[in-house]
């Protein structure tokens, strides 16, 4: 297919109109006019390039692209590099941020609870980013940890107690700790993201309600992988999504 094609499909799924955001979404850097190849990974790091490069990609499309609000405009250093080597080979890069965390099909949000049998009730904070819900059959928080840690192949850090019996959640994928105190508001049982600072373990402790850091990159995985999949079903072109692992 054409990018142009590819770039007005992308904007109007993901209704990128509609969002306050900390980065442009859609294409950010120009490429290839044919696209044949898309690779997806989570963040447009010089290693994901480099393996696109190598998998003879003609387009990358990310959830964590390049020119952040209030960082440095000048294109020098590692942004410099990143920039340098999507230019010299001609690749396309698409990026989408708040759109791709909350579309209600393939975002991150929903593709996580997807995998972790998580069931939607209702959402609040800014844009309705987060989500509130239930598990399907109520559990031990040990349990819910070991859950998330199985499907998420990485162990999250749990604070509450142990053997609190969970049944109402609250989850918002990456650094969507600042709306722990919105997720208490909403009576639920424990709430659910992928980082977490030195005051929200007190927070956690003295609400008593449980918190789980599961990863940023762990749990910003699979709405990337579901929209390459989805582009390749519907057009035809080839898709493969990379890993490139991140502890944090």
């Amino acid at each position: 297919m054409f990018r142009n094609e590819l770039e007005n499909y992308l904007n109007q799924l993901l209704d990128i109109s509609r969002f306050r955001d900390y980065c442009p979404n859609g294409l950010q850097v120009e490429g290839r006019d044919r696209i044949h190849k898309i690779v997806t990974g989570v963040t447009a790091s010089l290693e994901l390039l480099e393996t696109a490069i190598a998998c003879k990609a003609d387009t990358v499309l990310v959830h964590h692209g390049y020119f952040w609000r209030g960082e440095d405009a000048c294109i020098t250093g590692m942004k410099g590099r990143r920039i340098a080597m999507l230019i010299k080979n001609e690749l396309n890069l698409f990026a989408y941020h708040l759109p791709l965390d909350i579309h209600p099909q393939l975002g991150n949000n929903a593709q996580l609870a997807k995998r972790l049998e998580f069931f939607e009730t209702g959402r609040f904070g800014e844009q309705d980013i987060a989500i509130r819900g239930e598990l399907i059959k109520a559990m031990p928080l040990h349990a819910l940890g070991a859950k998330i840690s199985l499907s998420l192949a990485r162990e999250p850090l749990v604070v509450g107690n142990s053997d609190r019996t969970i049944k109402k959640i609250a989850w918002c994928t990456g650094a969507a700790q600042s709306y722990f105190d919105a997720a208490i508001a909403q009576g639920v049982d424990v709430f659910i993201t992928g980082e977490i600072s030195e005051q929200t373990v007190h927070a956690a402790r003295e609400s008593g309600v449980a918190f789980i850091a599961a990863g940023h990159h762990a749990t910003e995985r699979y709405g990337v992988q579901a929209l390459g999949e989805h582009l390749a079903r519907e057009f035809g072109i080839q898709h493969q999504f990379i890993d490139i692992d991140n502890p944090v």
